[in-house]
């Protein structure tokens, strides 16, 4: 294995993103927000600190984002019914309509990115990925202290 493998990686990651800004930016959405857009499709009703946690970014970071998203008039915040200091986060019709929007942009950017490979080594490079994230995800042994 060579010790090129975490650039490659990281270098293939940062290229992806430049790209993405530059196509998503056009349609009027940044790459985070398309990922707190993204996340909510999936996950509809996500507090603000779940969400922030599967962003990997500070709560404080997040609120930011979702103030200019529900000032687009594409995410809005609920009160928890059960938790008045707590607000769900919920997709608007409007965002899910920047969703569809933005999803062509995605997908010709991924075949862009994969040009060259057959349907079978799209399928291969996946189900690789998925292992190492798998393998990355993993909590680390617990060290004896005794």
């Amino acid at each position: 294995m060579s010790d090129d493998i975490g650039f490659l990686l990281g270098d293939a990651a940062r290229l992806l993103r430049r790209s993405f800004d530059e196509r998503a930016r056009v349609m009027g959405v940044t790459r985070p927000q398309w990922r707190v857009l993204a996340l909510l499709k999936r996950f509809d009703g996500s507090t603000q600190v779940t969400v922030a946690d599967m962003l990997d970014v500070e709560p404080i970071t997040l609120g930011r984002m979702i103030d200019r998203l529900q000032d687009a008039g594409l995410v809005e915040r609920r009160a928890d019914p059960s938790d008045r200091r707590m607000w769900r986060l919920h997709l608007t019709p409007e965002g899910q309509q920047k969703i569809v929007a933005l999803r062509p942009t995605a997908l010709a950017l991924f075949d862009d990115a994969l040009a060259g490979l057959d349907d079978a080594q799209r399928l291969e490079l996946e189900a690789m990925l998925n292992v190492i994230r798998a393998n990355l995800t993993r909590r680390p042994p617990e060290v004896s202290h005794g």
